[in-house]
């Protein structure tokens, strides 16, 4: 007892074996499991939500005014494709669509396998939209993408997107699968807002690039009152439209970015100090995107006046109200008319 004893080794040679063994199998089983699990998923870049449905030639004849009637909000419509297609029922589908109130947008499926190709697809939808109204970002829908690397995909998509926001003057949207928005379009491609395709889950799973979405497809088995046979459906966040689009009939309105509450309540033809009472806010320099604001009963749009949202160009305002850049700057005493800022208040001319 006299001596001091050894002390025991905690684990034998043997012992690490086992223990090694046992990580090994742990770390193997957490693979496995990462891997099972999924990626994940989008959230909406506001809400509420907008429902809605895309169609082309393949849904022939549409009841717009059945559709409404079952929750249809937004319509988009294929345009055409290539460089010279048209959807064959692109005007049948867009008067039955106006006629029932919805808001409208349209796409352009893109064949393009160069740069050069798809910047002459988007001067051939730029020229289609030049003939339409519509109150949604046009969209870019890619998806012939086979035998092409991420960086030739993404200089694709880009170039279109480029050369259709210059001829237009208006910020469009890209629509992909989730998949290929991960793994073939790059960074350079989510400087415009995403419509996801992913169809089961309940939010499209994006790993990369964009960090929420504007559109979802997520369903081309969808039933639509109006619509034979399946049709994609899709939801919508305010991002996709030009302006303030309150669902039809209701006394709100989601603040978009670049919103100012003295701007909404002089767009409403009411004031700062009631919009922050019905709303409760308690600070009326403190808004915020998606935020849904309730107005007064009854109040509408002012009449002649339009507020400049981020992305706008007078050259594209001008088109909308269908007038002309001269106009618009000769009544707003605009100097410059490539210099307007998001939060400006336009007068219209009558």
């Amino acid at each position: 007892m006299g001596g001091t004893e050894p002390v025991p080794p905690i684990l034998s040679w043997k012992g690490c074996s086992i223990l090694r063994r046992f990580l090994t199998a742990l770390l193997l089983c957490a693979g496995l499991l990462a891997t099972a699990m999924p990626a994940l998923a989008l959230e909406p870049s506001s809400r509420p939500l907008y429902a809605g449905m895309d169609i082309s030639v393949y849904q022939g004849e549409v009841d717009f005014n059945a559709a409404r009637d079952d929750g249809i909000e937004v319509v988009y419509i294929r345009a055409g494709y290539g460089s010279g297609g048209v959807d064959a029922y692109l005007q049948s589908h867009y008067q039955g669509a106006r006629a029932a109130g919805l808001h409208i947008g349209f796409y352009h499926f893109l064949y393009a396998r160069t740069a050069a190709e798809a910047r002459a697809e988007a001067r051939f939808f730029a020229a289609q939209l030049s003939e339409l109204t519509y109150d949604c970002r046009p969209v870019l829908d890619i998806e012939e993408l086979s035998g092409l690397s991420s960086a030739q995909a993404s200089a694709i998509a880009a170039a279109f997107l480029e050369e259709l926001e210059s001829l237009t003057g208006q910020p469009p949207m890209v629509y992909t699968s989730a998949y290929d928005a991960s793994h073939m379009l790059d960074s350079s491609v989510a400087r415009w807002p995403l419509w996801a395709a992913d169809y089961g889950p309940s939010q499209p799973h994006v790993t990369a690039n964009w960090t929420s979405w504007a559109g979802f497809q997520y369903t081309d088995r969808g039933t639509v009152s109006g619509v034979s046979g399946y049709v994609d459906r899709d939801s919508f966040t305010a991002e996709i439209f030009f302006s303030e689009a309150p669902a039809p009939g209701a006394d709100t309105y989601t603040v978009r970015r670049g919103d100012t509450l003295w701007g909404i309540a002089r767009r409403y033809s009411t004031t700062v100090s009631a919009l922050a009472s019905l709303n409760h806010i308690a600070n009326p320099d403190l808004i915020y995107p998606g935020q849904v604001l309730n107005l007064p009963r009854g109040a509408a749009p002012s009449a002649g006046t339009y507020t400049v949202r981020q992305g706008d160009t007078l050259w594209g305002i001008a088109r909308r109200y269908n007038t002309t850049v001269s106009a618009l700057a000769s009544l707003n005493r605009i100097a410059n008319p490539n210099l307007i800022y998001p939060g400006q208040v336009l007068r219209l001319p009558a």
